[in-house]
Order: C-alpha cells, then sequence, then structure tokens
C-alpha cells in the first residue's frame, strides 16, 4: 500500500444536484442542452450550489440505458437543441413541430428515435448546402472531426452499417462488415457515406453544444460531476472495433458476462450482459483504450464518477447464457495498478469512486489506497442497527452523500413504501414527523460530516415513485422522467434562498 492515497482532491464542502439532462423541460420530446439546461444552472447557481452530476451521455439503445451505449466517447445526439439550431437557419419551426407533439412530462424514446433522425440529417444537408465550415462559437468542423477521429470515424462507419442493417446487433450483420478490420477497407456506397457524415455532424454539434453548457455552468462557479460506466455494450462500436480486450469467443460473443450478485436490488442478482475485459491484454499497452476513455470525459467534465469502482478490484463473472446472476465468481481486476496508470497519465483528475453493494476488505483497502471518495446512500441506512456504515454520523469527511441515486426511488416514494419500523427509525433519527421526509433527508445531507452531498431533483421536488428515474432489473420504463419550467420556476421562486441559506449554515457555500 502506498505510503500516502494516490489521489486527495475533496478538500472543501459543497452541495449539488443529480439531473439527467433528459428529464430537463422543454417542448421537443426530450430535455436538451439549450436554454432550459442554462436555466436550472441559474438554479444551482441562486441555492448555492456547486455541482451538477450527470448520468452518461452517451448515445443510447435499446432499454434506453445511458449505462449501455452504442459509444464510450460519442455523445447522446437526442441531448441536441434542435430549437437553438434555427438561430443559424438550418432549421424552421415547421420541422419541429412533430416533435411538438410529444409528452412533456416523459421522454417517448421510441418516438423520438423516429422523429429525431430525420431532422439531424435535415440540419447537416442544410450546413452543406450552404457551404458552411463552422458554427458561431461550436468551433471549425473541420478541427473537430480531425481532433476526433480516433473514435469518430469508428463510430460513424458502426451506426451507418447498424442503421443499414436494420439495427441489428453488430455480430448479427452480413461479412464483411462484421469484422471491423474488413469493415475498414470495405467499398462504401454513397448512401453509407452518407449516414457517416450525418453521424459525424451530429457529434460535432452534441460537443459543440456540451461546451456551451459547461462553459455557462462554469462561469457561474458550478462544476459538472460525469459518469464513466465501467462496463461497455456488446452491441458498441468499442467492441466491434477492439475485440482483442475483451474476453470473446472467435465469433465475438462473450464467454462470460458482468453482473452482480443477489443485493438490494434483486434476489437473483443483476444480469447486465455485457462483456467483460481482458485485463491482461488491456495492461500491455498500459490501459491505453481506457486513457483515452478517460482523457475523453475528463476533457468533458470537471469530476467523473467511477461507476462499479468494486468491479476494478473484482468483478463477478457470469457464464454466457445464464439465466440470471446467481451463477458467477468474483474474479481479481486490475486493482491499484490501474489506478498508478491514471495517476501517471492524469495526476490532477478528480474522480469519485461508486463503492456501493457487495463491498470486501479488500475492497476498502483499494479504496484508501487510491484516496479518491466514496459514496454513501440514506435510504440504505435505516435498518435497525446503529453499526450502518450509511447512518451519517458513520461516515467519515471524503464521502459523497446522496439520499438515494438514479437506481432509487425517490426518498418520498421510498418512505411510503418502508416498513413502520423503518419508518419510525427516521422519524426518530431525523426528530421530525415524516410528513416532509425528503426535505428532512436533504437537510441530514448538508448536516453531515460528508464533504460533499447530492440531491437528487426529484427529492428537491418532493415527488414520489411516480418520479422515479430507473429500477434496477425492469426491463421496460425506464429513464423517462421529466420535470417541467413550473417545477424549475418553483425551485428558483420558493427553495433556491432556502438552500443557499443552509449551505451557508452547514459552511457548503462559497466564503
Amino acid at each position: 500500500m502506498p505510503k500516502t492515497p494516490l489521489f486527495s482532491w475533496l478538500k472543501s464542502r459543497g452541495t449539488g444536484v443529480l439531473l439527467h439532462p433528459t428529464s430537463l423541460p422543454g417542448d421537443f420530446g426530450v430535455g436538451t442542452l439549450g436554454i432550459e439546461a442554462c436555466r436550472f444552472i441559474d438554479f444551482l447557481a441562486a441555492a448555492g450550489m456547486k455541482y451538477w452530476q450527470v448520468c452518461p451521455l452517451g448515445p443510447t439503445g435499446f432499454g434506453d440505458s445511458p449505462y449501455q451505449c452504442f459509444s464510450a466517447f460519442a455523445g447522446n445526439p437526442y441531448l441536441i437543441d434542435l430549437e437553438g439550431l434555427m438561430t443559424f437557419d438550418l432549421l424552421k419551426p415547421d420541422h419541429l413541430r412533430p416533435l411538438r407533439d410529444m409528452p412533456e412530462n416523459k421522454v417517448d424514446f421510441g418516438d423520438l428515435y423516429l422523429k429525431s433522425r430525420p431532422i439531424l440529417r435535415l440540419v447537416q444537408q442544410n450546413f452543406v448546402r450552404k457551404k458552411l465550415s463552422y458554427l458561431p462559437n461550436y468551433g471549425l468542423y473541420e478541427d473537430f472531426t480531425a481532433k476526433n477521429a480516433g473514435w469518430l470515424e469508428t463510430y460513424a462507419l458502426f451506426m451507418a452499417l447498424k442503421e443499414n442493417f436494420g439495427g441489428r446487433p453488430w455480430f448479427e450483420w452480413e461479412s464483411p462488415w462484421r469484422s471491423f478490420s474488413k469493415a475498414q477497407s470495405a467499398p462504401k456506397t454513397d448512401a453509407l457515406e452518407e449516414a457517416m457524415e450525418v453521424c459525424r455532424f451530429s457529434q460535432y454539434l452534441f460537443f459543440g453544444q456540451w461546451s456551451l453548457v459547461k462553459k455557462y455552468a462554469n462561469e457561474r462557479g458550478i462544476e459538472i460531476i460525469g459518469d464513466i460506466p465501467l462496463f461497455v455494450s456488446l452491441d458498441s462500436a468499442d467492441v466491434w472495433a477492439n475485440p482483442e480486450i475483451f474476453q470473446l469467443k472467435k465469433n465475438g460473443l462473450p464467454k462470460s458476462v458482468a453482473g452482480v450478485p443477489p443485493d438490494y436490488f434483486s434476489a437473483t442478482g443483476q444480469l447486465w450482459g455485457n462483456p467483460l475485459y481482458d485485463w491482461n491484454e488491456l495492461k500491455k499497452d498500459h490501459y491505453r483504450w481506457w486513457m483515452d476513455r478517460l482523457g475523453n470525459n475528463l476533457e468533458m467534465f470537471d469530476v467523473v464518477r467511477f461507476d462499479h469502482f468494486r468491479g476494478l478490484e473484482t468483478y463477478w463473472s457470469i457464464p454466457a447464457g445464464a439465466e440470471d446472476a446467481t451463477v458467477g465468481k468474483w474474479i481479481k481486476g486490475p486493482g491499484l495498478d490501474f489506478f498508478s496508470a491514471i495517476k501517471k497519465q492524469f495526476p490532477d483528475c478528480r474522480l469519485i469512486a461508486e463503492d456501493l453493494g457487495e463491498i470486501t476488505p479488500q475492497v476498502h483497502e483499494l479504496l484508501a489506497q487510491t484516496g479518491l471518495p466514496g459514496m454513501a446512500v440514506m435510504q440504505f441506512a435505516f435498518d435497525g442497527n446503529s453499526t450502518n456504515s450509511y447512518l451519517p454520523f458513520n461516515l467519515t469527511a471524503n464521502t459523497v452523500l446522496y439520499p438515494g441515486t438514479h437506481d432509487n426511488d425517490t426518498t418520498h416514494g421510498w418512505y411510503e413504501a418502508a416498513s413502520e419500523e423503518t419508518k419510525h427509525q427516521v422519524r426518530c433519527f431525523l426528530r421530525t414527523g415524516g410528513e416532509e421526509v425528503s426535505w428532512d433527508f436533504i437537510r441530514e445531507a448538508y448536516r453531515s460530516v460528508s464533504r460533499l452531498a447530492i440531491i437528487p431533483m426529484q427529492d428537491l421536488l418532493s415527488l414520489d415513485s411516480e418520479a422515479r428515474l430507473n429500477t434496477p432489473g425492469a426491463s421496460q420504463g425506464n429513464w423517462q422522467w421529466r420535470f417541467t419550467r413550473q417545477h424549475l420556476d418553483q425551485l428558483l421562486t420558493d427553495s433556491a434562498a432556502y438552500l443557499r441559506e443552509n449551505a451557508e449554515i452547514y459552511g457548503r457555500a462559497e466564503n
């Protein structure tokens, strides 16, 4: 164990909000990187917050989970603010009419997919027709494609082929396209080239807008916490183009897949199905693919959360084809060597470890060696045991405390479904009657010793289970929740000053 931890960055107290951008309000079926994102940042600043935490921002596929993306490098085109492109005369109001018919309180991803793709294609065609080389404040298009060619060309070809093959996963494509090395050199039709260019340009739009949103946040004292899923989707440009760094059979399918054993969320565990890494192969070139991936995220975000940190110490390996996650075994991960490589490549990076789940002494040791702040969830604290590590008085300062995360029910919904024994413990611990339990949890998080407290947006609004964002193990109905402009107005008018006052009282506001 190193004499001093590799990283030590969380020195001051602060607060933030957990909100995935798809949940932002707006008129076009999904939250985007437009004016409502800026208004939300205005709220964070008014409330004395320091952070905005998001889920992964990659392009989502079947199931709509941001933790199962088509690329570990690309951005989600659903988040592009199409309305903002009218400023550049790339769209007319009538072009957006199909999106205006979509619901305001949830995301219908299937309908969004059908309606947004033709609009993005039209935007790209208009950009070419006008013979433009850039959009104001987005940078030169040619510079963007050159800088990101390492992942962008692979992703564009992958998505164009996926469209060509009716959305089927890459391992069901016809030869020679199933093989990345052969697909690179194979002749491409005009339609394929056109689809690739639309994909490239969509990424230019996403990253151009994201950089403006991040700049807006940073100028107002708000830093953005991003999220790296440990594993990537089997049906992704990453696995298609880099089969050598994954545990795959000769046909490209996984030998074993990722998940977790039975836990709080499921009696049969969670069978994620992601291919597992060949860490021995990755180590040969000092984890180059991972360093590229992390570098991309560190450009996008101020702080990066490592999802499923414990999988870097040991990961749950489930035989491919298993019915659930009960059949599996723990396999040693790269451990401290991986984080030492990160420290060498990015000495000043700021990372958070998602260390929830079945945590062993070895995982605790790795966390101590890295020095990264871990996580605690208040909803897990009330089991009647005073030694519960998630109870606020058992926490350490180098911790990020959440009432709940994107995988939990809202605090209001959780409390309503809890046993009478749990409710009694909550009321006694918080010294309240439980009528506004969401705000009771928020105040306790502010009071806690944890230097960073992150509050889910749903809890700020005291919403019930209807506002839950994700239920692990459920195949449908996730990631759809959105709030409204009225909700945001309510927070700006009724809550911002109170939150700032609490931040000042408990040392979480700027001096």
